[in-house]
């Protein structure tokens, strides 16, 4: 990615959410701002809960021409009539989801902080790689991706990369020249009006 272009936003949903609430939530930050995708993230393992989600939220994100992509649940991305998949096992499944999935299908791997796990997914077929996280989260072992492992990317590899995890305006403006995507989630689906800290998150790109 050349310097000069801006990262685009990949929203992602939170873990948990109430249905009758969050679908306008995020219906009013895709109207306020460009994104280029949704993933729905849910952490709960209830099917049918995924299942309503996942339509719902379809509607709201395909009414405005934004792609949605499912985190981990293969089976459901047809069956719902998602983009993709989000997997989170590295490179692992890659293959085997672009065969189940079609070549029209996103599918994007997460591979932490390992520049050789992404190496790996790009050449399975990912069609990006997601590192993360970038600042500290209560959550995994308190490693954080490195900065120089996106300056590698940008200037060696030619599929997308996503920077994600824990971002503050301070790793934006850091990671801006370096990432092709800013995977945005918990950051703002805090805060009472999630379009207004978006726009503050990413305050630094200008």
């Amino acid at each position: 990615m050349s310097q000069t272009e801006r990262p685009q936003i990949y929203l992602i949903s939170p873990p948990e959410f109430d249905l009758d609430v969050f679908p306008d939530r995020l219906a009013a930050v895709l109207d306020g701002i460009d994104v280029a995708c949704v993933r729905l993230a849910l952490a709960t393992r209830d099917e049918d809960r995924i299942a309503r989600a996942a339509d719902v939220l379809r509607q709201v994100a395909h009414a405005r021409d934004v792609a949605i992509v499912i985190e981990s649940h293969l089976l459901l991305v047809a069956r719902h009539g998602l983009d993709g998949v989000h997997l989170t096992d590295g490179a692992r499944t890659v293959r085997h989801a672009r065969k189940e999935l079609g070549g029209d299908a996103i599918v994007g791997a997460f591979c932490r902080t390992s520049r050789h796990e992404g190496m790996n997914a790009g050449e399975a077929g990912a069609d990006y790689v997601a590192f993360g996280p970038l600042g500290q989260t209560p959550l995994g072992d308190g490693t954080v991706v490195d900065y120089d492992l996106f300056a590698f990317w940008s200037e060696a590899i030619e599929v997308p990369v996503v920077a994600e995890g824990a971002l503050t305006e301070a790793l934006i403006a850091q990671f801006g020249p370096v990432t092709d995507f800013f995977g945005v989630g918990e950051e703002i689906w805090r805060s009472d009006d999630p379009l207004a800290a978006l726009k503050r998150l990413l305050g630094p790109l200008g």
